[in-house]
C-alpha cells in the first residue's frame, strides 16, 4: 500500500483527486462555489448523476472518517487497507489517491475543524498604552496614569470585535493577581496530566 502511493498516479487517479479536493473545499474549506454538479461536470462528465453521487458519498464519508480521527500515515494505511478489502469498500487506486490526498491535506483540515468547534470568540490582538487622565469627576484622579488596553476578538472567517478597558493601578493589580491565578489553575492542570 505504501509502494502504491508513491508511484506516479494513473491518468484515472486524477479525477478522483480533484473529487477529494473538491470534498475538501466544501466540507471543511467553507467554499459554497464547489457544488455537486460542477464536481461531476468537470471530473466526471461521462457518469450518470447517480453513479457519481454515490461515489462522491463514499469518497466523503471516507475522508469524513479519516479526518474525523486525524490519522497519522500508519493509522491511516491500516484503515484504507481495511476499506479495501471490505465488501462495497474501495479499490486500490482510489486508496493511493486518498493517501496522497491525506498527506497534502491533513494539516489544513485539522486546523479547519479546530475553528469549526469554537463556539466564543477567541483573542485576535491586544494592544495597550498608558495615559495621563486629563477628565475626571474627581480632582484627586486628575493627572493620575491609567492603562488603556484594547483586545481585538473574534472568530476566524467573521469580523472582529474590539474591547477598550482603562485601569488605574488599582483595578491593573487586580487584574494582574487575578491573571496569575487564572496561569497558576492552568499551570496546575497541565503538569498534572
Amino acid at each position: 500500500m505504501a509502494a502504491a502511493s508513491e508511484r506516479p498516479q494513473p491518468e484515472a487517479a486524477k479525477p478522483l483527486l480533484g473529487l477529494l479536493n473538491g470534498i475538501a473545499q466544501a466540507a471543511y474549506y467553507g467554499n459554497a462555489e464547489i457544488t455537486e454538479e460542477l464536481l461531476r461536470d468537470q471530473l466526471y462528465p461521462d457518469l450518470a448523476a447517480q453513479e457519481f453521487r454515490a461515489l462522491r458519498a463514499k469518497m466523503a464519508g471516507v475522508v469524513k472518517s479519516i479526518a474525523s480521527a486525524d490519522m497519522d500515515p500508519n493509522q491511516l494505511e491500516a484503515f484504507l487497507t481495511a476499506q479495501t478489502k471490505k465488501p462495497g469498500g474501495i479499490t486500490n487506486d482510489q486508496a493511493a489517491a486518498l493517501a496522497k490526498f491525506w498527506k497534502s491535506h491533513r494539516a489544513k483540515i485539522r486546523d479547519s475543524l479546530i475553528n469549526q468547534s469554537r463556539w466564543e470568540n477567541n483573542l485576535r490582538n491586544m494592544s495597550w498604552r498608558v495615559d495621563m487622565k486629563s477628565q475626571s469627576r474627581h480632582v484627586d484622579q486628575l493627572n493620575s496614569p491609567v492603562a488603556i488596553v484594547e483586545m481585538e476578538l473574534g472568530k476566524n472567517g467573521q469580523e472582529s470585535e474590539f474591547l477598550t478597558l482603562e485601569l488605574d493601578e488599582t483595578k491593573l493589580n487586580q487584574m494582574l493577581k487575578n491573571l496569575a491565578e487564572i496561569e497558576g489553575s492552568i499551570t496546575s492542570l497541565t503538569q498534572a496530566t
